[in-house]
């Protein structure tokens, strides 16, 4: 898509990059990018030690980095990074609502502490960061963005993922919508939704900073997830391969940035299935029912 403005300008030598989930993973990568970039960074996670990993690992003074430990999906504390970012740095360029989470098992054997902690962070966390965030952004009038990390789980709907999947689609419907506004802002801000397959994240590991009164898990969860974890760790991509094409998808002003290619048949699939009427192929394999004849 077009823009009236060059959306490269919102990754530039001075600029200011807000990271969530800056402990490991995509977080971590997309630091040490942007930190090359010569941005200042302000990096937040509820992992105090990986966070203060990634901010060394950037090799920037102390006046150019700065970490704090921010629960997303609690809306004050969203709200106090951002106030944080505009002390420290002023106007914020790039916003990379980059936290997230995963529970597994049949949907019929999700806790309500699995649909209040996956949502809390993978939607909440989003939205407050745009609640936090954007107005700035729409303020400065400087060339800015707004990076939404959802998940090929947010187009297709693999089984034994329904929580994490419906966050994600949630978090695909959230960006769609941001993006109109954006639009008819007026004003030189743009936003992308980060759609990535396997990855060696860590998110597998994320149940090790779950809060104690969320701690009742589907009972399915664990031995999913750990099927889950080696199909990430045998992904073709690494979580640098996705922050570098993530990086491309904001200069070129992409809105849905697909690292995986192969995974579109999937969402293909998914579309011709809603058109025809039909149940959905399961992306994680086998085949779904057939459509009916149509009369």
């Amino acid at each position: 898509m077009a823009h009236s403005f060059d959306p490269s300008l919102a990754l530039r030598p001075g600029g200011t990059a807000v990271i969530t989930g800056a402990a490991s993973g995509f977080g971590r990568e997309l630091a040490l990018l942007c930190a090359a970039e010569g941005m200042r960074l302000v990096l937040a996670d509820v992992d105090e030690i990986g966070l203060a990993r990634t901010a060394e690992l950037t090799g920037l003074p102390p006046q150019a980095v700065c970490a704090q430990r921010c629960n997303v999906a609690d809306a004050g504390e969203v709200d106090r990074l951002a106030a944080l970012a505009a002390e420290r740095f002023g106007a914020v360029h790039l916003l990379f609502n980059n936290a997230g989470v995963i529970a597994a098992g049949a949907v019929w054997k999700a806790t309500p502490q699995d649909w209040q902690w996956v949502f809390g962070v993978n939607v909440m966390g989003v939205a407050n960061g745009v609640r936090s965030f954007v107005p700035g952004m729409l303020a400065h009038g400087e060339p800015a963005w707004v990076v939404n990390t959802a998940s090929v789980a947010g187009l297709v709907c693999p089984p034994e993922l329904s929580v994490y999947a419906a966050s994600k689609h949630a978090v695909v419907a959230l960006s769609e919508c941001l993006h109109h506004e954006l639009a008819a802002s007026g004003r030189p801000v743009g936003a992308s939704v980060l759609c990535p397959a396997y990855v060696d994240t860590g998110i597998a590991d994320a149940h090790r900073h779950r809060p104690p009164e969320l701690a009742e898990r589907n009972p399915e969860d664990p031995a999913i997830l750990e099927r889950t974890k080696k199909a990430m760790q045998a992904g073709r991509l690494s979580a640098r391969d996705v922050a570098q094409r993530t990086l491309a998808g904001v200069r070129e002003g992409r809105f849905y940035i697909l690292p995986h290619r192969s995974a579109v048949s999937g969402v293909e699939s998914r579309l011709q299935a809603v058109l025809a009427g039909g149940a959905p192929d399961n992306p994680l394999g086998g085949v779904g029912v057939a459509p009916q004849a149509q009369p």
